[in-house]
């Protein structure tokens, strides 16, 4: 996976190429052999069709040399997973649009090693053919799906029968977490969580098709390195690069690091184009509204993208979590967003009712104060210029850093 470093060096020309351009080479970065996918050895699928109906529906990609690769099923909903070594796909995205008997195709990295196809079926299906043929020239190698309609009965029977492989659960494993530079004892910890990553695009802007998870990566390390120029405070990034993490482990990642805060950062779309503006959310058994529940919903809804299969909690723990996260930690998550309002008051706009709470799965930690940020929303013309424009961006981490500074106050004086 890049790092800053070398995004840095694709920018060598100079920084006046601004936020838009630095967003552009990074896309272009994920497109070549080497890129987002992971090293200069990764594969690169270069070219993708997709053809057929409802009965049968036929996959083919294109890759520069002979692809490893292992297929698993998922159900509830149905999904075919197609994992792979790294790789660059470097194919338009309109070239392996949904079809047939798929209604959605995902496709992208999971980490440093790993990249993966998930295809989510508008039924029960199973690939009749899955298989990697030399192509016609001999300089490459091409992966053909054939894909066919089943009764529900045998895809669950797939499913119960298949064995996993010990990569299957890498995504869930913790050996790498990325800890604070030199965090001294009594530091204020942040855990700065960019929403998205690898597979998972999220939205699309609406003008300039950028992607979510660049916009939110970007404005992560923005805001990580200006709290870290506060003393006193020690912010981290939950990812730096374009990577896959399951809403778990992000979770997972904040607790571990021993985070006073989780500020997770995100860019929507919206069915109306009309709404823009910043909105603060945090954790609730109950939405406020429509727009929060619909919202939480969606961004629940990241691992399943990924192709991972949803662990449902027992009951009990559930309702043991939600309750811990209500009594410890959700007066101060609302404190914070108050926080966060108050400094963005005549700075930056917000939509209406901007303070909002739903079940988001991301700031479930019930020893960690979170919320989630909406920056912005992707969906609206005006919100995507401002969310491509360094000097909102900088304006916006000043801000949080400002309220981040004055929840710290805060909780000090009660004696927190």
């Amino acid at each position: 996976m890049f790092k800053r470093f070398r995004i840095a060096a694709e920018l060598s020309a100079g920084r006046k190429l601004g936020f838009a351009g630095w967003l552009f080479a990074f896309a272009s970065l994920c497109a070549v052999p080497g890129s987002a996918a992971g090293t200069k050895n990764s594969l690169l699928a270069y070219g993708a069709r997709i053809v057929g109906d409802e009965a049968r529906t036929r996959i083919v990609i294109d890759f520069d040399r002979e692809p490893r690769f292992s297929v698993h099923y998922i159900a509830n909903p149905e999904r075919i997973v197609v994992d792979l070594p790294a790789t660059a796909f470097g194919f338009p995205a309109k070239d392996l649009e949904a079809r047939g008997l798929f209604k959605d195709i995902r496709y992208g990295a999971m980490d440093e090693g790993s990249a993966r196809i998930v295809l989510t079926a508008a039924r029960p299906v199973q690939l009749a053919l899955a298989k990697v043929q030399t192509d016609e020239s001999g300089n490459g190698h091409r992966l053909v799906l054939d894909a066919e309609m089943i009764d529900k009965q045998k895809f669950a029977e797939l499913v119960k029968t298949q064995s996993w492989n010990d990569q299957s659960g890498a995504a869930e494993t913790t050996s790498a977490i990325p800890q604070p530079e030199k965090a001294a004892p009594g530091d204020f910890v942040i855990a700065v969580d960019a929403g998205h990553g690898g597979i998972d695009t999220g939205a699309i802007g609406v003008d300039t098709k950028t992607e979510e998870k660049l916009v939110t990566l970007a404005f992560a390390k923005a805001l990580a390195d200006r709290l870290n120029k506060e003393p006193g405070i020690k912010a981290f990034l939950t990812r730096d690069d374009d990577e896959f993490l399951s809403l778990s482990q992000r979770v997972l990642i904040a607790r571990q690091n021993h985070a006073g805060l989780l500020i997770s950062l995100h860019a929507d779309t919206l069915k109306q184009k009309d709404i823009r503006g910043a909105t603060v959310y945090t954790i609730s058994d109950k939405a406020s509204d429509k727009l929060a529940a619909d919202l939480a919903e969606r961004e629940n809804l990241s691992d399943q993208i990924a192709g991972k299969e949803t662990v449902t909690e027992p009951p009990e723990v559930a309702d043991i979590l939600l309750d811990l996260t209500r009594r410890e930690t959700q007066a101060f998550s609302i404190s914070l967003a108050e926080s966060v309002l108050a400094s963005f008051k005549d700075q930056i706009g917000t939509i209406n009712n901007p303070h909002r709470h739903a079940g988001f799965r991301v700031l479930q930690a019930p020893d960690v104060p979170s919320i989630l940020l909406e920056l912005g929303f992707l969906s609206n013309v005006e919100d995507e210029k401002r969310l491509l424009d360094d000097a909102w961006r900088l304006k916006m981490a000043d801000l949080l850093t400002d309220a981040v500074k004055h929840y710290r106050a805060s909780v000090m004086a009660n004696g927190g």
